[in-house]
């Protein structure tokens, strides 16, 4: 199984912004193995506003492989459900926008952390309990939860301002589990690695920009000229580790 993980396009209508989404997406379609699937994690648009998701939904319907997303910070659900999800104007949009995707052998479980309004996220109690409830009924299926905001700190002042509030809860619904290879995620614009309750957490590189670690030089949060990156997730047997490879965009 190979997974390509993008996050963090902010389309806003900028060329700027567009023209590192559409590069992406030409990278992915190059590639001489398509991915099983495409996973974008989060703050696709900058404003939330209905036009910068129907450029998402063009410049996405571009990949050769099958995309799923999910929102991030930025992103505002009714838009999102009724433009990249083709939900009825008026779909109740308080709800949280989860869904299960089966790709393979596996399942991707594309999970809403978003507070709306607000920057820091939160896995509310109803996806909480379809989180847990889904994994449940997968059984032994190899299950991935992705969602934007990071559970563990990064040690980024900023980004760890900002990541979700309620990791303990999250910790509850995954400890102890073996059939998941991995936890994914956005929102940090820089790739990471590390863990969160006994399993690898995969922080996917932003596409609009990269933000500039504490140690290193420069006066603004981003880089806006590091290019845009992808992350690789590959994934064996079900006893073997998640290999992710993360690559620039040229």
């Amino acid at each position: 199984m190979l997974l390509a993980h993008i996050s963090d396009l902010h389309l806003d209508g900028d060329t700027r912004a567009t023209d590192r989404a559409a590069r992406t997406v030409a990278y992915l379609n190059s590639l001489t193995r398509q991915p099983d699937a495409v996973l974008v994690t989060g703050d696709i648009a900058d404003h939330g506003a209905p036009e910068e998701y129907r450029l998402a939904a063009q410049l996405l319907s571009g990949l050769s492989s099958p995309h799923f997303t999910c929102p991030g910070n930025h992103d505002d659900r009714a838009a999102y459900r009724e433009v990249l999800l083709g939900a009825a104007p008026g779909t109740a949009t308080s709800e949280p926008v989860n869904r299960l995707h089966l790709v393979g052998d596996h399942a991707l479980l594309m999970c809403d952390s978003t507070i709306p309004g607000e920057d820091p996220g939160l896995l509310d109690d109803e996806t909480l309990s379809w989180l847990e409830r889904t994994l449940d009924e997968l059984g032994d299926t190899p299950a991935l939860p992705a969602f934007h905001h990071p559970p563990a700190a990064i040690h980024h002042p900023y980004l760890d301002s900002t990541n979700l509030t309620n990791a303990d809860r999250l910790a509850e619904v995954l400890t102890g589990r073996t059939n998941i290879p991995a936890v994914l995620t956005g929102h940090a614009h820089t790739p990471a690695a590390t863990t969160f309750a006994g399993l690898p957490l995969l922080i996917a590189p932003g596409v609009v920009s990269t933000v500039r670690l504490p140690w290193e030089p420069g006066e603004t949060l981003t880089d806006r000229d590091a290019p845009p990156a992808v992350a690789f997730h590959v994934l064996g047997e079900a006893d073997s580790p998640v290999v992710t490879h993360f690559r620039f965009v040229p």
